[in-house]
């Protein structure tokens, strides 16, 4: 947990980089998420971060403001009329919270969320996940590249846990054949995932992977190599964020 909360601080640290220079205009700028702008994009992170602090403070009042949820564009709406500072403070302090709530809990709590309850790692490790991918968007609509860090281990493991995920919200049989990940590392090592005598791999920069699972970028644009159906299968359809399908992003190539 102290390894992946520092992580976690790593990665709100990169995000709140690519604010600190914006322009009030520059709030207003389109990201490739449909009708979002780069504000939507943190008022998203900050007003789930205070859901994850009511999630351990309080599962109870979590739960019960389920019943309010309508959609993440709803949320995003209610949210527009704020001025660009009110929204850095927002995440600052939303995601300064969340911080300190995580770090008090014990290795065998269980969180609830928007989907199954989680073990405190695995809760963190999707919040950096959310912040890696909605980082991206803001980079995207500045035209920033941001370098690829060990972080995306993080990243890349939660996608390859939500295989099944993406198979079962869209509604569709999951191919019964393991498949295993081959990742090249931004520090010359690999990061694997899966039984090694798989037939089915997914091999290729850890970074393309990672936009795929969070479906930042169209897999016809990466890198990936798939190797037999069921990792082909696979990464047309992965998921790794909880929610209904996702609209995933077209192609770049022709």
């Amino acid at each position: 947990m102290a390894e992946l909360l520092g992580d976690l601080r790593a990665e709100t640290a990169s995000f709140e980089s690519l604010l600190q220079p914006l322009r009030d205009e520059d709030w207003e700028l389109a990201t490739p998420a449909e009708g979002w702008a780069i504000r939507d994009q943190v008022s998203h992170l900050a007003w789930f971060d205070d859901m994850a602090v009511r999630a351990v403070a309080d599962p109870g009042a979590f739960h019960a403001s389920l019943a309010g949820f309508t959609s993440v564009d709803d949320l995003a709406a209610q949210a527009r009329g704020m001025s660009p500072a009110e929204l850095r403070d927002w995440f600052g302090a939303a995601r300064g919270r969340s911080l300190e709530a995580f770090a008090a809990l014990g290795a065998r709590d269980r969180v609830p969320w928007f989907g199954p309850a989680m073990s405190p790692a695995s809760f963190v490790t999707a919040r950096l996940m959310e912040t890696w991918a909605h980082g991206q968007d803001v980079a995207d609509a500045l035209g920033v590249v941001r370098e690829p860090t060990v972080r995306l281990r993080h990243v890349a493991m939660i996608g390859f846990r939500a295989r099944s995920y993406g198979f079962a919200v869209r509604g569709l049989p999951e191919p019964a054949e393991p498949v295993r990940v081959e990742l090249a590392m931004p520090d010359g090592t690999t990061w694997t995932a899966g039984p090694p005598e798989a037939a089915a791999v997914v091999r290729g920069p850890i970074l393309d992977f990672c936009l795929v699972v969070t479906q930042r970028v169209h897999l016809s644009d990466t890198a990936l190599e798939m190797e037999g159906e069921p990792a082909r299968a696979w990464m047309e359809i992965a998921q790794a964020f909880a929610g209904p399908p996702g609209k995933g992003r077209a192609p770049r190539s022709g």
